[in-house]
Parts: C-alpha cells; sequence; structure tokens
C-alpha cells in the first residue's frame, strides 16, 4: 500500500539534465529534446509513484522539472528589455503539477503597450505547444491584473498564488502591492465571496461528501476545500503555509495533521486518475475505482470487496477535511466578517449560553470537568431550535475531548439518561444527530455506528454510504412531520404524528443498516445491536420487541410490496400475520418510505408510493377485520363485481351488458383486477365490440387503452390494457415495443378469457421513473402498441440500445429461482440479473419458445441489478412441475442473460 511520508525528500533528477544541457549546447532543433525530457519527467513520475513514493515529493518534484525546462525555454528566447516576467499561477503558483495538470502561466508586462513583445510571445507560446505542455496562458500588464483581479474573485485567488519563473523578480513584487488588501478585496470581502463561492460549489454536490463517483477536486471535502482554507489565510493573515495557523492559534496540531493526510491522501488518488486516464481527471468514476484499490495495495475480503476498503478510506478522509473546512470557515467568520459586531449573549445554564445565535462554552475546561456535557450541549440544541450551530472554539473543544466517550462513559447511567431524553426530546432530532456526527461524537457514543462511519457497497442502488444513509433516512422522516409534507408523502404525514413514541422511530432508523458490512444477515446483526441499545437506556420490554421487530423486519414491506401480488388476499392475510397489529404497520410504513427516499433519490416515484400505500391500506383493513377471519375468496370477488357495476352505472353501461361480457372471465380476473379496473377494461370493450375496427384482412385490431394523465387510476404509473386474440408470444412483443419507445415496464397482469382473449394491463414509467402525462405521447404509445400487435408474430427487433457506461462496470452472475404458489396453481419464478436495455424483451422470447404462460409480473429496477417476478404457467395453466423442464427454463434464461451481460 502506499504509505505517507510527511517530509521532503531531495531525490534524482526526473529528466537527464547533463544530457539535455548538452545536446541542446549543439542541436539547432530543440523541439526533440525537450519532448523527451517531458517523456522521461512523466515516466519517472509513475515508476516512483508506483513504487510507494512521497507524494510531496512527486507533485513537487514535477513543478520543479516543468519549471527549470520553462526557464531554459524563456532563455533561448530574444526578449526585448526586462519588461516581462514569467509567473507560474493558480496550482502551479503553489508549486503543485499532477501528471495531466494545466500548467497555468502569467506573462507579466510591466507597461500596458505589449507591441514589443507580440512577436516573442508568439513563438514561446507556440513553442510551449509545440513540446506538448499543456498549458493555460495569460499576457496580462500589471495595470491588467489590478483592473481584472478588482472585478472578479477568481483572478485575484489566481494572481495570489503566484511565483516568478524567468524575468525580474521586481515586477511580480508591483504586482502584490497594487493587489494588496488596501487597494481592492480587503480580507472581510475576500472571504465573503469566495464562502459564497464555495457554497455554490457544494451545492452542486448535493452538499454531501457521499457520491458514488465523487469529484475529488470539487466535492464537499476535496481539494478545493483544502485550498480554500490555504486562500484565505493567505489574503487575511498574510501566511503561505498551512502550519503558520498554528502558530496564530487558528488551527491545532491534530487539525494540521488532518489536513496534512488528507491532502497526501487525495494527492495519491488525484495522481492515479491521471495516471489511469492519461489526461487530467478528478472524477471517481467506476472505471478507476477498483484499479486504484487494487494499485493501494486493498485486496477481496469475505467481508468487503477492495474497492468497497478502499471507498471507505475515502470517504473517512474527506468527511474529516469537510469537518475541517466547516469549523476552520467559521472561525474565520467571526474572526473577519463578524469581529466588530456586538455579541448577543444568552445564557443557557452554568455550562453553555448563546452568542449571536451560536451554542458555545461559557469557559475553558467545561468538558474535561463534566464530560457529560458531550451530550448535554446536543440537548440543548434540539430543545432550543432557534440556535443556528456551534461556535468554532466549542467544535474544537468537542474534538479534542470526544476521547473520553469510552465504555464507562457509554455505562453511565447519567450520559444513557441524557441521550434518551435527547431522543424524546420532540425538537428536530435527526438535525441534532447529524450534527454529533459530522463532530465524531455519536460514532463514539454507538461504537456499531461508528463502526458504519464510510461504510459503502459497491452498486449503483446503494448511493450513500451506511452512516450517510442512516442520517438521510432520520432527516426525511422528520421532512414528513413539516406542514407541506401531506402534498407529497400524504400517508407517511399523517401517521407519523399519530406514532406513540417517536423516538422508537429515531432508534430503529438508527440501527436498521447497522449490521452491514459485518457478514451475515445485517437485519438480524441489527436487532441483536437495537435490543443491547434498548437494554442499556433502560426502555421497556414492549419498546424493545418493538425496536427489535422493526429493525429485523425493515425490508419486508418494500420487498412485499415489489415482489409479491398484493392484489391477492392471501398475501395480504399473511403479511398481516407478521406485522400483527397497526401499530407496528404504522411504524414499518414510515420507516419503508423513508428507507427508500434515503437510499437512492431516484428510487422513490408514484409507483411505489402506490404500491406502499395499497399494501398499507389492505393490511389495515384485513387487521381491523381479524385475521381470524380472512375474508373469502367468493367474498372478494362479489364485492369487486358489485363495484365495478355502480361504477359502470355512473357511466352509462348497463349491469346485463357488463355481466354478458364477465361470463368468459372466470373468477380469477375479479381478484387480481380492483373494481375501477375492472369497469375500465368493460366499458373499453364494450365500446370497442360497438364500433369495432378491422385490419385489411377483416381481423379486429388490438384495443389499446392508456390511462389518462389526470386519472387516479393512473396509481403512480401509466397503466396500459391491452385487449387482443390470445397468441404465444404477445408478452414478448408487447415487451420489445415497449422498449422500443424508451418506457419500462413495472408491472404486468395477464388474464385470459374462456374466449381466449388476452386482458393484458401494464404499468409503465419513462426513463425518469415518471408516468407519461402528455396526451401527445399517449397517443403515440397506443398507435405504436397497435401497430406492432396486430401481429406480434413478427413481432419488433429486441432494441440493442447503448449501454449507460455505469452499468458497465458491474457484471452480476444471474440467478434463476422457481418456486410454487399451490394456493394459486401457479409457479413463481424469481430472475436477478444485470440491468440491460432489451432485458425484458428477451425475457419474454425465452417464455415464448418453451410454451410459458404469464399471469403476472413484478419488475423491479435496483441500480444496476434487476429483480424481477412472474408468476406463470404452462399452455394448459399448469405450474411448471417437472424438473427437466425446469432445467431447461432455467438454462435457457441464463444463456440469454449471460449474452445479455457480455453485450
Amino acid at each position: 500500500m502506499l504509505l505517507h511520508h510527511y517530509h521532503f525528500v531531495e531525490r534524482e533528477a526526473l529528466y537527464d539534465a547533463v544530457t539535455f544541457d548538452g545536446e541542446l549546447a549543439t542541436t539547432k532543433t530543440p523541439i526533440p529534446l525537450f519532448k523527451r525530457a517531458l517523456a522521461q519527467v512523466q515516466e519517472r513520475l509513475e515508476a516512483r509513484f508506483k513504487a510507494g513514493a512521497d507524494i510531496r515529493d512527486l507533485i513537487h518534484g514535477r513543478a520543479r522539472a516543468i519549471d527549470r525546462l520553462l526557464a531554459i525555454a524563456w532563455q533561448r528566447q530574444a526578449w526585448p528589455d526586462d519588461g516581462i516576467a514569467l509567473l507560474a499561477v493558480g496550482g502551479y503558483g503553489r508549486g503543485e503539477l499532477h501528471p495531466h495538470s494545466d500548467i497555468d502561466l502569467l506573462l507579466l508586462l510591466e507597461q500596458d503597450d505589449d507591441t514589443p513583445y507580440r512577436e516573442a510571445l508568439s513563438d514561446f507560446i507556440t513553442f510551449l505547444w509545440d513540446i506538448g505542455l499543456e498549458i493555460g496562458q495569460s499576457v496580462r500588464s500589471l495595470s491588467d491584473c489590478e483592473r481584472e483581479a478588482r472585478a472578479d474573485v477568481t483572478v485575484i485567488t489566481n494572481l495570489l498564488e503566484s511565483r516568478v519563473i524567468a524575468g525580474p523578480q521586481r515586477l511580480r513584487e508591483a504586482m502584490r502591492e497594487r493587489l494588496a488588501t488596501d487597494r481592492l478585496w480587503p480580507a472581510e470581502a475576500f472571504f465573503e465571496a469566495k464562502w459564497q463561492e464555495q457554497i455554490a460549489r457544494h451545492h452542486k454536490f448535493a452538499n454531501t461528501e457521499y457520491h458514488l463517483e465523487p469529484n475529488i477536486k470539487s466535492s464537499p471535502g476535496g481539494l478545493r476545500d483544502i485550498q480554500m482554507i490555504g486562500w484565505v489565510a493567505k489574503r487575511h493573515f498574510g501566511v503561505e503555509r498551512y502550519d503558520n495557523l498554528v502558530a496564530l492559534g487558528f488551527m491545532n496540531d491534530a487539525e494540521l495533521r488532518i489536513l496534512s493526510q488528507g491532502q497526501a491522501f487525495l494527492w495519491q488518488v488525484r495522481f492515479a486518475l491521471h495516471m489511469l486516464a492519461g489526461r487530467a481527471e478528478d472524477r471517481l468514476l467506476f472505471d478507476h475505482q477498483r484499479t486504484i484499490a487494487e494499485l493501494f495495495g486493498f485486496r477481496d475480503t469475505p467481508e468487503h470487496l477492495a474497492v468497497e476498503q478502499f471507498m471507505k478510506r475515502y470517504y473517512r478522509h474527506v468527511t474529516a477535511l469537510a469537518g475541517l473546512n466547516d469549523m476552520l470557515l467559521q472561525h474565520f467568520d467571526e474572526a473577519i466578517l463578524r469581529h466588530d459586531e456586538p455579541v448577543n449573549i444568552v445564557p443557557l445554564n452554568p455550562r453553555f449560553e448563546i452568542r449571536s445565535g451560536y451554542i458555545s462554552l461559557r469557559e475553558e475546561g467545561v468538558f474535561r470537568r463534566r464530560p457529560a456535557a458531550l451530550l448535554e450541549l446536543f440537548l440543548l440544541m434540539a430543545q432550543h431550535p432557534e440556535i443556528e450551530g456551534v461556535r468554532a472554539d466549542t467544535i474544537r473543544a468537542l474534538r479534542d475531548h470526544r476521547h473520553q466517550i469510552d465504555d464507562a462513559f457509554r455505562d453511565d447511567v447519567r450520559h444513557q439518561s441524557l441521550f434518551m431524553e435527547l431522543m424524546r426530546c420532540g425538537g428536530n432530532v435527526p438535525r441534532v444527530l447529524k450534527r454529533m456526527a459530522r463532530y465524531g461524537i455519536l460514532g463514539k457514543y454507538l461504537p456499531a455506528f461508528g463502526r458504519a462511519v464510510g461504510l459503502m457497497q459497491h452498486d449503483l442502488f446503494h448511493v450513500y454510504t451506511v452512516d450517510a444513509h442512516t442520517l438521510r433516512l432520520l432527516k426525511v422522516a422528520q421532512e414528513f412531520r413539516a406542514p407541506d409534507a401531506e402534498e407529497e408523502f400524504p400517508v407517511a404525514a399523517t401517521l407519523i404524528r399519530e406514532l406513540p413514541k417517536l423516538e422508537l422511530l429515531w432508534i430503529a432508523g438508527l440501527y436498521h443498516d447497522i449490521g452491514k458490512g459485518r457478514g451475515g444477515d445485517h437485519s438480524e446483526i441489527g436487532a441483536e445491536e437495537v435490543e443491547d441499545f434498548a437494554r442499556r437506556h433502560d426502555l421497556s420490554p414492549r419498546d424493545t420487541r418493538t425496536l427489535s421487530w422493526l429493525v429485523r423486519h425493515h425490508l419486508l414491506m418494500s420487498m412485499t410490496a415489489q415482489k409479491q401480488d398484493i392484489a391477492d388476499p392471501e398475501i395480504i392475510t399473511r403479511f398481516a400475520e407478521i406485522v400483527g397489529d397497526e401499530t407496528h404497520l404504522d411504524y414499518l410504513y414510515v420507516l419503508t418510505v423513508a428507507d427508500i427516499n434515503a437510499t437512492n433519490p431516484s428510487l422513490w416515484n408514484g409507483w411505489r408510493a402506490a404500491l406502499l400505500r395499497q399494501l398499507h391500506m389492505e393490511t389495515r383493513r384485513a387487521l381491523r377485520r381479524g385475521l381470524e377471519h380472512p375474508p373469502e375468496r367468493h367474498e372478494w370477488i362479489t364485492e369487486t363485481r358489485e363495484e365495478a357495476l355502480s361504477l359502470l352505472a355512473g357511466m352509462g353501461t348497463t349491469r346485463t351488458d357488463a355481466e354478458a361480457l364477465w361470463a368468459s372471465l372466470g373468477d380469477d380476473y375479479f381478484v387480481r383486477y380492483a373494481p375501477s379496473e375492472v369497469a375500465w377494461h368493460t366499458q373499453g370493450i364494450l365500446a370497442r365490440q360497438a364500433a369495432p375496427q378491422l385490419d385489411e384482412h377483416g381481423e379486429p385490431l388490438p384495443l389499446v387503452l392508456t390511462s389518462a394523465p389526470t386519472e387516479e387510476m393512473t396509481e403512480g404509473g401509466t397503466k396500459v390494457f391491452i385487449h387482443t386474440r390470445s397468441v404465444d408470444n404477445l408478452f414478448a412483443a408487447t415487451a420489445a415495443a415497449l422498449e422500443q419507445l424508451g418506457l419500462s415496464i413495472h408491472d404486468a397482469r395477464i388474464a385470459t378469457s374462456s374466449h381466449n382473449w388476452t386482458l393484458n394491463t401494464f404499468i409503465l414509467l419513462d426513463d425518469d421513473g415518471e408516468p407519461i402525462r402528455d396526451a401527445a405521447r399517449l397517443a403515440d404509445i397506443r398507435t405504436h402498441l397497435v401497430e406492432e400487435l396486430d401481429d406480434p408474430d413478427d413481432y419488433s427487433v429486441i432494441v440493442n440500445r447503448h449501454t449507460p457506461r455505469q452499468l458497465k462496470h458491474f457484471r452480476i452472475a444471474p440467478r434463476i429461482t422457481l418456486s410454487q404458489d399451490y394456493t394459486n396453481g401457479r409457479s413463481v419464478l424469481e430472475v436477478i440479473a444485470s440491468d440491460r436495455p432489451g432485458l425484458l424483451a428477451r425475457i419474454g422470447r425465452v417464455f415464448m419458445e418453451h410454451e410459458i404462460a404469464i399471469d403476472a409480473a413484478k419488475i423491479a429496477t435496483l441500480g444496476e441489478r434487476v429483480e424481477d417476478i412472474f408468476f406463470i404457467t404452462d399452455r394448459a395453466g399448469e405450474p411448471i412441475t417437472d424438473p427437466e423442464r425446469q432445467t431447461r427454463l432455467r438454462d435457457a434464461l441464463t444463456e440469454v442473460l449471460e449474452v445479455g451481460e457480455r453485450g
């Protein structure tokens, strides 16, 4: 593994300077010599990097090598006088150059008139490009520098980090005088501008350092955050080195260590990215993560992939750097922006006060004398929502004393009582827990949470680390309590106000994923952990059982809604038996909705919302009816028919016409479809029968209906109903046709009448996971499906759309599981595979070739993987029970899925 050495070591030259100088003195064609020297620099840097050299030597060493080559090139040019100088600016001005970083140069003129230098400047810049240097250059006079710096904070930032490579030093000194704080950009204005610049930059990355493919330069906690500290320090304090801030008291040795180690690690990562990409690259893409993990010496273990270990290291560093950036900038804010403001002090108790909106220690040594204050501070923040944050010196004191949180601290009943008082205080508990995590207190008090910090899963489904996801879950649940939450989360917003003990939701949220990364079932591990927490914090046996149940079953509701046929009353009954009562149901619903929203922003959509809402509603009805009296099948069918007839009567359809149509449908149809759907189908079919549409051969065209954009019946997705003659390849043809339109199937229910006509209903979403609301596009969908399904034997060629870049980096060995649903007389086929364009159409073709009929399907895409459930029979309507036939079907599906994987 590459090691960090925090000392500077002068090494041998990165290119053969003696040979270079000798040949340069005699050659008339210097360009090849310079190119060879640059190639030597690159090769030797990469070799030393792979050998584990100090990253600082490499970064500064490249800058020194480029300095020398530029100085030689400058000296070869005939300059008319000494009124011009060559300066390194920006990152290069700091003496930092990664393998493919731009070499930012300023050609500084003493006078505004550049006429005497134009020819020489053109020749010099052309020469640099000819030898292969990737430069960014500007030509400015001293007056230009002053004028442009006054207008743009980024210009003055760039110029502040400058040094002379060639030419008179006096020009740089003259520029520095013109840029002095008494002339332009006073420290206060500079700090405010840079802070706003950082806020905007962080906003582009959702204000989080946790991304699947982070930008190591610009994401929160990245290199820009380190540079931000340096810029402000340089402008306000006039210092050139970070360690000067220690002497000034604005940083301590521990914080300097965090900064130095974090910078060195990010430099290593950036160097590796440039080397692997062969160009400047700051995005830590999946393309490179695995390779860098291997390069850094990480190896797969039974618990964690090497790439997960590497990314955990990355997240821990950037989290620490982001926290340091927050604290130091707040310190600067207090010292710069507010140093002349009157201080408004509100005492809270003998230990804490609010100083101008921020909680602060009233005197030094509080945490040392009274360790309980480490938790008391956060309780006060929860009890006083007017507190904006924690003062910088108090944050530092928290960091310096958090080591006091040990086993004895955790076992102290006074501290346990304080933590539970926080959980029960009724304020914005998630916001306070996030601060506790930011300052390292939560991970100390709850060691299981501490082990999850920075823990990631290398997939496209879990886009945050375990700790970040956990805190986001709590934040989302808190948002359900907001007055405007009912519009987006109507059920959750109602239920969270009715939960008997809100603290149980916060605790279950903290522990639901805490068992990840330890091997085994994380839900079971988490349940054991939360039981231990409950015992130590003296929770009642009833609350302990509730917490354990919630953590153990936190995936139950989403898995039931997405993988099982919740139109089946048997499924509802089984789910209700596990839940037991409405209190557990309500807790589980709120936890589930928050969990999905906090896992991946793209997961939550109207379709998933509708599934969970339906499952909650049907389960509540079952619980209220009594589990000892489940509905009889015939009662369910009768209720569905009567409700549908009532709806149809309002549409002008007679009972006689409806029942005549229904006579061919069979009982299963009325179990699988809701009354509103039955009425919709019936009205459409009867209308088509009254005014038939025929093809050129006199055969009926398929009837295709789409749910109107404003109908409640959309259920979070666009509903498409297809009524046509039953043919073997109808599902495959439909899947292929929808794939052509860029639409994804999320649910399918398929019924066949005794007259051999199908009644197929699909729930569709577009590429953004949204229903199709545009009326014109709905019309296009109907037209396209009619054209493609008019002759399903000649159905669309499976679309070979481009596989997105991210998906290519995840290969999941296909898993096909076949089980039996004896209650409904069908088989259940589960397919888990890599998500690829055209996948469902390929599966449909296999079903066609093996004479498989589909009763229903649940289609779930979870990041880079699909987890699809198909309820199937043979053509005679019997389950697939023959072992040889099962084997043939599994083999055929595996072959198709592996071909899609390779494609």
